[in-house]
């Protein structure tokens, strides 16, 4: 049995992820930002687990840079031990928004937070022997450009533009990660799940309307959960590092996505933003 935690599991991939790991009998600690809808969610979770296997809730904001270090302090507290980490949370903006550090709103979500988790879970993720940390990424990430200056504090906003270069930001990261532990034995994947009806970039959008409508054509979240999950168990992926797979089958990684000196220069920039956060600097509302 395989503990598991999963982001953003209350509803969408999410949700269907955590479905599918705890059907198969595996624990499965849910991280949602909403209570209510969180318990709902647990609720549904553990009517179809399979009997004995435990599924349990860890409310938890990943918004900000101080409440996504609140929900790893909480996630290490719960979980004895952790197997595999799961990245699904992920933030469509509708229009710029700033967190209250001054970061933009999907730069937090999508880069910020499972950066903080990585690194505070890290030791535990080690310490178990054959973890894996699986990044649910995007497909469009190929658009993503980078700029250092802008793009956390989303001077370069744009809705799908942003979306993008977070999601860049992160499989990038993501990447250099995988080469920073390579003497572990701790695996680094990457998946994108495919083109997924869920609620992603529909709220408060002027077309949400027609993409809602545009969405009933698109797979379902069970079938978007398939990669991930698969990314999570497959045996043959014990400590596999930097590898990326579209859907369930392995692929290559776009051009942009393997420049290894802007990746180690993303990393280094985001420990500063990271530093400045916490040490509460106001420079960093503006880069």
């Amino acid at each position: 049995m395989k503990h598991c935690i999963v982001t953003g599991a209350n509803a969408g991939i999410g949700l269907a992820i955590a479905e599918s790991l705890a059907h198969q009998g595996h624990a499965v600690w849910m991280v949602c930002r909403n209570q209510a809808r969180g318990e709902a969610a647990l609720e549904r979770v553990r009517a179809q687990a399979e009997a004995g296997a435990q599924v349990e809730l860890v409310q938890g904001d990943l918004a900000t840079v101080a409440t996504a270090r609140e929900t790893a302090r909480a996630l290490s507290d719960a979980c004895p031990r952790i197997d595999v980490l799961i990245h699904n949370a992920g933030l469509w903006p509708t229009a710029r928004t700033l967190n209250a550090e001054g970061f933009e709103a999907a730069f937090a979500v999508n880069h910020l937070a499972p950066f903080v988790l990585n690194a505070q879970l890290r030791p535990k993720l080690e310490a178990t022997g054959n973890a894996r940390i699986v990044q649910v990424t995007a497909g469009l990430y190929p658009m993503g450009r980078i700029d250092e200056a802008r793009t956390p504090f989303g001077d370069d906003f744009g809705s799908m533009r942003t979306y993008a270069n977070t999601k860049l930001w992160n499989l990038l990261s993501t990447l250099e990660l995988s080469r920073r532990v390579h003497e572990t034995d701790l695996a680094v994947l990457a998946v994108h799940p495919g083109v997924i009806r869920t609620r992603l970039g529909d709220q408060g959008h002027w077309a949400a309307p027609l993409m809602r409508a545009v969405k009933l054509l698109w797979s379902s979240p069970a079938k978007g959960a398939r990669g991930p999950v698969a990314a999570a168990l497959d045996p043959e992926l014990d400590g596999v590092k930097g590898a990326y797979f579209d859907k369930t089958r392995r692929a290559d990684l776009a051009p942009v996505a393997c420049d290894l000196p802007l990746a180690e220069r993303l990393w280094a920039r985001t420990e500063a933003l990271l530093t400045r956060a916490r040490d509460g600097d106001g420079d960093h509302l503006t880069g």
